[in-house]
C-alpha cells in the first residue's frame, strides 16, 4: 500500500508500507511527512493570491474614474442629478 500527494507545482509526499504496518499508522505516518513539507501552508498561502494589476490597466481605471467624476460633476451642475448628501452631518448639527 502506497499513499502519495500531488500539488500543482508538483512536490511529492510519498510513505511506503513497512512490514505488518496498519493504515492509521501509515495515514499518521502520511500526515507527518505533508505537514514537514509544509505543503498544506504553501497551498493555503496561495488560495487567496491576486495577480498585480499592469500599469495599462491602472491608467485605464483612472482615466475610467476621471471620466465618471467629470460626467457626474456636469449633471450636478446642468441640475439633473442631486448634489449626494454629505455623509454624518446630521450627526454634527446635532452636537453643534
Amino acid at each position: 500500500m502506497v499513499m502519495w500527494y500531488t500539488l500543482p507545482h508538483m512536490i511529492n509526499a510519498e510513505v511506503t508500507r513497512a512490514g505488518n504496518e496498519n493504515a492509521l499508522s501509515m495515514l499518521r505516518k502520511f500526515t507527518r511527512r505533508i505537514q514537514g513539507m509544509q505543503l498544506v501552508r504553501k497551498t493555503r498561502d496561495g488560495r487567496y493570491h491576486v495577480r498585480p494589476q499592469s500599469a495599462a490597466l491602472k491608467k485605464k481605471r483612472a482615466i475610467k474614474r476621471i471620466a465618471k467624476i467629470a460626467t457626474i460633476k456636469q449633471l450636478i451642475k446642468d441640475g439633473k442629478m442631486a448634489e449626494a448628501p454629505v455623509r454624518g452631518s446630521q450627526n454634527n448639527a446635532k452636537k453643534e
